[in-house]
């Protein structure tokens, strides 16, 4: 088996004792940043999925459908995890988004239009911490069955702007937070070959501020903002396959279900469909090359934004032909996302070893869409990313990564305003770092 398939090296513990105590940390551990997860929101930029999930994937910038680093393969291929001998990982990235808006042109004051404010805005909240832990073990003797879980967030629709961006109250921004937990079975099909499914269960939690000024335009004004957070709990799937097709190149295949939702009662009034808040349907497609202690590998990932009323629906004419909360209530006009990734890596004889990735995907707003994404400027494009992992001990490896999402800008006309009267642009960029201890 080539180190396709067991990239880091990781085994189970050399003797019972050291099982156990690695099963009890594991424990621990697990109960404390469940909690943290539940409590602190998880961001990200292709839309509002992350690049990738756990820092061995992170250091690649998500391109390792087709590998096998470690439990928190769940979060991406659960055929990987046919592949992942008894281990546990825990990471924890240090998360700083920067995010503003700037709006050119004073308001024309004309009846029945909607003007903003001139000047730049920047969102305040620019630091969070997102922890998350997997593990994996291993049910048979012949070592062909085994059973994962991983915890982890998604997020990114979070702004914070200290001005009434609206005409309504200050502060105005959104906080959309979604945690995941995942159990993984996994088969391997012959000593090449493995298939995984991984049930999901999904909690979020949202709350908006300062969007008063949209009340004559929403089905049930009183649960469109200002309410605090309300939360909702789903469900869905993911199913994979990793195969290793010679003896340096592997194939990875992920589809993730869109996962329905409960409806977030106090914001009803906001999102389509009486609250609805969707996770939209995903896939990737990935090939990995090694020879030796480098290798390379490409990722291709779609995420069906189009699947979620509430992130899809156009501003206009929705907002002229639906009150907001209706099936065809104005949204945030996100299209489809289609993510490039690549990522490489070389290991020395010392116990280290270093990844490269790098990420492309055209960002899903539309320049007619500014208006709405204000709340959500989710412009990012470009990811690069770099990571060292070093063995420890026996059997235990340390992680560090950094990635920069490079800084983008998107520009379009307030569409509600007399054209060319005023030109919004939205601007993110960020930098992530963080850790992850695999044992």
């Amino acid at each position: 088996m080539s180190t396709l398939m067991n990239t880091p090296r990781r085994r189970s513990a050399s003797t019972v004792r050291e099982a156990r105590a690695s099963r009890r940390l594991a424990l621990l551990l697990g109960a404390v940043l469940l909690v943290a997860l539940a409590a602190a929101p998880a961001f990200a930029t292709n839309g509002y999925f992350s690049h990738g999930y756990g820092a061995e994937y992170k250091a690649l910038a998500g391109a390792g459908t087709a590998l096998a680093l470690g439990p928190m393969a769940a979060a991406t291929n659960p055929g990987a995890m046919a592949f992942v001998d008894a281990s546990y990982d825990i990471s924890l990235s240090f998360f700083n988004p920067n995010r503003k808006y700037a709006i050119e042109g004073a308001p024309s004051g004309v009846s029945g239009t909607f003007g903003l404010a001139p000047g730049t805005i920047e969102s305040e909240s620019t630091l969070f911490v997102v922890p998350s832990l997997s593990a994996n073990w291993v049910l048979n003797e012949d070592e062909t069955l085994r059973l994962g879980v991983a915890i982890y967030g998604n997020g990114g629709m979070n702004t914070d702007y200290p001005t009434n961006t609206f005409g309504g109250s200050s502060p105005t921004g959104v906080d959309l937070a979604q945690l995941f937990l995942a159990p993984t079975l996994s088969y391997q099909l012959a000593e090449r070959h493995g298939l995984g499914v991984t049930p999901i269960f999904a909690y979020q939690s949202f709350s908006a501020d300062g969007l008063e000024a949209f009340s004559g335009f929403s089905s049930a004004p009183d649960a469109l903002t200002n309410n605090g957070h309300d939360s909702a709990t789903g469900f869905g799937f993911r199913v994979g396959y990793l195969g290793q097709l010679l003896d340096f190149l592997s194939l990875g295949l992920s589809y993730q279900s869109k996962m329905a939702n409960g409806q977030l009662d106090d914001y009803a009034g906001l999102f389509a469909e009486q609250g609805s808040m969707d996770v939209p349907a995903t896939w990737s497609v990935g090939l990995a090359l090694g020879y030796a202690a480098m290798g390379l590998s490409f990722d291709v990932q779609q995420i069906l934004y189009s699947g979620v009323k509430s992130i899809s629906n156009p501003l206009l004419p929705n907002l002229q032909e639906a009150r907001l909360g209706d099936d065809e209530g104005a949204g945030f006009g996100w299209d489809d996302m289609t993510v490039f990734k690549v990522g490489g890596w070389y290991q020395i004889n010392s116990g280290w070893m270093f990844r490269l990735g790098y990420s492309y995907g055209s960002q899903p707003i539309g320049e007619s869409e500014v208006l709405f994404n204000i709340l959500a400027p989710g412009v990012i494009e470009q990811h690069l990313s770099f990571g060292v992992t070093k063995d420890v001990a026996e059997d235990m490896a340390l992680t560090l990564f950094v990635a920069r999402a490079f800084s983008n800008d998107l520009s379009g006309a307030n569409p509600l305003e007399v054209p060319g009267q005023q030109t919004i642009t939205l601007t993110m960029d960020q930098w992530e770092f963080g850790l992850g201890f695999a044992f």
